[in-house]
């Protein structure tokens, strides 16, 4: 671990953003360029004091969770991220199909979008980051780990995945994420997660394995939508997506008819937020 070069490049990266770059107000004249460290520690999920650490060249080894949260606080890129974890003393990700770094110029997009749900899914279907209506909507993903983070493998092995959507399109929406897994199983090869992912589900499921066997491939995101909230009810949206250049990550944006019934309830997810209901609303499909 390089404690100087780490402690300078951290305070670099942070004095090069600005408020706007991470959603966050400007708010009254700032004394220093940047955004300041508490800041970048709400953004990460750290202490304050933890961070001014790590920046004064006195904070203990991040550890591979933290630097993943940093480079997405600070908005770097993957060659940047990769420096980041070389100056930790960490080995660097490999880099796939299925990296979870989260695109830069996909989080920039995310964070102007205030008043639309919006998240980032990787090619298998795995929450990223999700702005706070589709927090509102969908719930916090963030306590998943192993393959419980794709979206494909919830719908295949755990009814409860299947709630977010009305019973009439479990067959349409089963299609398209089994389609959507082809394409994402092409591009990487039968080696690559996506591989792994696609063996799991021959193991587990029965309709996974006759929805593979009919080789569809697609990645059908832009879509019209019918989502179920536990207290709302349904609210029906369109889904739009903007892909990264390697089609490795897609920024989904859901929308709904203006003056419909629909907007009306997002407005009112906007207010109340998640927390305000008794009920989750269930799992992430794109």
């Amino acid at each position: 671990m390089n404690r100087a070069a780490l402690a300078d490049f951290l305070r670099r990266r942070r004095e090069a953003l600005r408020p706007s770059d991470v959603g966050l107000m400007p708010g009254p004249r700032r004394r220093t360029p940047g955004l300041r460290r508490e800041e970048i520690a709400a953004l990460t999920g750290m202490s304050a004091n933890y961070y001014v650490r790590l920046e004064q060249q006195r904070g203990p080894q991040p550890s591979e969770q933290m630097l993943t949260a940093l480079a997405r606080a600070l908005r770097l890129t993957a060659d940047e991220r990769d420096h980041l974890y070389r100056l930790a003393g960490h080995n660097v990700p490999r880099r796939t199909p299925a990296d979870t770094h989260v695109a830069p110029a996909l989080l920039r997009v995310l964070d102007r979008l205030e008043d639309s749900p919006a998240l980032i899914l990787s090619s298998l279907g795995e929450v990223l980051v999700l702005n706070r209506l589709a927090t509102a909507i969908f719930g916090d993903p963030s306590g998943r780990t192993g393959w419980a983070r794709s979206d494909v493998y919830r719908w295949f092995t755990d009814p409860a995945g299947r709630r977010i959507y009305p019973p009439e399109d479990h067959e349409r929406q089963a299609r398209s994420l089994v389609a959507s897994l082809r394409a994402a199983h092409g591009a990487a090869g039968p080696r690559s997660r996506a591989g792994e992912l696609v063996q799991v589900l021959l193991a587990e499921s029965e309709e996974f394995r006759a929805l593979w066997e009919r080789h569809e491939v697609a990645r059908r995101f832009a879509d019209h939508k019918t989502l179920v909230h536990p207290e709302l009810g349904r609210i029906e949206v369109d889904c739009q997506a903007l892909f990264t250049e390697d089609q490795a990550q897609a920024l989904l944006v859901l929308t709904p008819q203006p003056g419909s019934e629909a907007e009306g309830k997002i407005r009112l997810l906007a207010v109340l937020g998640h927390e305000e209901f008794t009920a989750t609303a269930g799992d992430v499909h794109g």
